[in-house]
């Protein structure tokens, strides 16, 4: 027996999520529906919402069972019984060893979203391990070198999409930096009955074969016959922001549907620590709470100085801290968006047991605009996102004569002043047709011309990049866009956190300059579902790895290619965003949101050594080859 402490308060009590559950259903509360733990099928049904474990040796064990959500049947992958899995609660500066049981009839793995571990802990089989076999137990074991919001999930087949994933929170060794009475944990994520190898082979015979927004935008938007010719050209409709959406998708708050009744109970003027996890396969959700202000306090489980908005973007994988301070109103809703705005997760503050706010309606959907496809003439072809701050040795990847006739001053130093918030992230796109509704979407495409344009013209390309049947598409002329809020959320009236409002806060250990550039391209069909980096598909056989030296300082700048947005993840380091902060408070992350047509620059002290993953955390994304290995060549000189 491990010494496992297992804490029976679930969230729907202890973690305080969800009270008035005697009024509901059986299996909204997950409980079984035919006796004895096991479903009418004879399968084990699993729980929505989670426990919690603690504790250096921790016992988890992954099995098959039926998942119900709002009536919805599928079979999923649960870790000790439930979907999300156990929250794992650790201190800083303890150990660890993690006894994970295999009981399905395909491999499986665990990685430690955002741990610092060595690198045969991570959890990516064929790159750090080969991975838990069925009816085998692997042992992970390694000391705790951090605090913050973290996750874990699945890095095996298409689990995450079945419900293999679960927070993972550690306190501090010392004092927290910001005082809080209570302490929620919000993990979004998507839900659907579908196999997700049917999914995936969709995608691949049909880009667009989930997007039920297509059929009708045309009409909906009014759009001319010339821009309706502009867009048949690019092959694509100006509504395609998520490869999946409702109703394929049902958006969840900790494993519950928008219907199902999760809520935090609270007292008027009591600080709540609100802990925002990102754990969708596919997903990015917008999070406001209508008539309650949020200040974010870190990102990817690090310290930043708190900056108050009343909305954010959080990408696939990301996580963010907030604190709330509700008013004298009996209950507020907690809306997660998906970004296509098909639907959402919902979850209540409430002062009461069964106190409910007031839900807002779904927005209007957004459109991509010229400016999505790095068609940004308003900027003169000019990348002025890290200006200022010293000089740069010249990209690895040194671009032909069509791509240096390009003025770029990414490699410059530092960065432009940091955005003082929305209305500054605003402006900057103000001349390119980046407004997110409807109309400035329609407008901003009426105002250009694809003549004399060339979306496929990869002569714009570094000659290393591989072309081919891979690439569908060549931004013209991407710019940073860090002080981007992201999609839909361009032009709404209040405040909306985006990259150059993050900073920091504790300084950097690492602020040297680093020696130099390298540029990575996004690439893909999005026709084929083929996705990359510098139009090579990932092959754990025949991938050539990104090699960095031992304690190098690397300056990493991703061009995004396509006309959707990646969430960029590198596994077993942070990295600075170059943002406009001074370089001791570039706030450190694990995941970069990369817009649509743009491009987003990071630096890295390479201080871990081996091999680790590094790819797009769109998990259907990261399948279809859009992933690559880092290797850290350690202090004797291997890895």
């Amino acid at each position: 027996m491990s010494n496992t402490t297992l804490s029976r308060r679930r969230l729907i009590a202890g973690l305080g999520a969800v009270s008035a559950f005697s009024t509901m259903p059986a299996w909204a509360q997950g409980h079984s529906i035919g006796g004895h733990g096991m479903s009418r099928r004879g399968a084990a049904t699993i729980r929505a919402g989670f426990d919690e474990v603690q504790g250096e040796v921790i016992d988890l064990a992954v099995r098959d069972g039926l998942r119900i959500i709002e009536g919805r049947r599928s079979i999923g992958r649960a870790v000790n019984g439930s979907v999300p899995g156990p929250l794992i609660r650790l201190r800083e500066g303890q150990s660890v060893r993690f006894n994970v049981a295999n009981h399905l009839r395909e491999d499986t793995s665990i990685h430690w979203h955002g741990l610092l571990v060595p690198f045969q802990m991570d959890g990516v089989p064929g790159v750090s391990f080969p991975g838990i076999k069925p009816n085998q137990t692997f042992t992970y074991e390694f000391p705790v070198r951090q605090a913050g919001t973290y996750w874990y999930h699945s890095h095996s087949g298409l689990q995450e999409q079945q419900g293999h994933y679960g927070p993972l929170v550690i306190d501090p060794a010392g004092a927290e930096p910001v005082q809080y009475d209570r302490d929620y944990i919000l993990l979004l994520s998507d839900f659907t009955e579908l196999d997700p190898h049917f999914i995936m082979s969709r995608l691949r015979t049909g880009e667009g074969y989930f997007n039920r927004q297509q059929t009708s935008w045309t009409d909906r938007y009014k759009l001319s016959g010339a821009e309706r010719r502009m867009w048949a050209e690019m092959r694509m409709p100006p509504t395609d922001i998520m490869d999946i959406g409702a109703p394929t998708y049902t958006f969840l708050a900790n494993g519950r549907g928008p219907t199902e009744g999760l809520e935090y109970l609270f007292r008027p003027g009591e600080r709540i620590r609100l802990r925002v996890i990102n754990g969708s396969a596919q997903s990015f959700f917008n999070v406001r709470i209508p008539g309650l202000p949020m200040t974010i306090i870190g990102a990817d489980g690090q310290n930043v100085r708190p900056v108050e908005v009343d909305e954010f973007q959080i990408g696939t994988a990301e996580t963010y801290d907030v604190i709330l301070q509700p008013g004298s109103a009996e209950a507020y809703a907690i809306v997660g968006e998906s970004m296509d705005r098909s639907g959402m997760a919902l979850a209540m503050l409430a002062s009461r047991p069964g106190a409910r706010a007031t839900v807002p309606p779904l927005r209007d959907p957004p459109l991509l605009t010229m400016g999505d496809m790095g068609m940004d003439h308003g900027s003169g072809g000019m990348d002025h996102s890290a200006m200022g701050h010293g000089n740069m040795p010249q990209p690895e990847s040194t671009a032909n004569s069509a791509s240096a006739a390009r003025v770029d001053h990414a490699a410059m130093g530092h960065g432009a002043p940091a955005a003082a918030g929305a209305g500054a992230a605003a402006a900057d796109h103000a001349a390119m047709g980046h407004g997110g509704s409807p109309g400035t979407a329609a407008a901003a495409m009426g105002a250009m011309s694809m003549d004399g344009m060339n979306m496929r013209d990869t002569s714009l390309l570094p000659p290393d990049v591989k072309v081919g049947p891979g690439i569908d598409m060549v931004s013209m002329s991407p710019v940073d866009k860090t002080g981007d809020p992201g999609l839909g959320l361009r032009d709404v009236p209040h405040r909306v956190l985006n990259y150059r409002m993050l900073a920091a806060l504790e300084p950097n250990k690492d602020t040297r300059e680093p020696s130099r550039l390298l540029e990575l391209h996004l690439t893909g069909n999005m026709e084929r579902y083929m996705w990359s980096f510098d139009g090579r598909m990932y092959s754990a056989v025949s991938d050539v790895p990104i090699r960095f030296a031992w304690n190098e300082r690397v300056r990493v700048k991703l061009v995004n290619n396509t006309m959707m947005g990646h969430p960029i993840h590198l596994h077993g380091m942070f990295f600075e965003i170059v943002n406009g902060q001074a370089p001791a408070h570039q706030p450190r992350k694990n995941v970069i949101i990369v817009q649509p047509g743009a491009s987003a620059t990071f630096d890295l002290t390479a201080n871990e050594p081996g091999d680790w993953a590094f790819h797009c955390h769109l998990m259907y994304h990261m399948h279809a080859g859009m992933m690559q290995t880092v290797t850290v060549v350690g202090p004797e000189g291997a890895a």
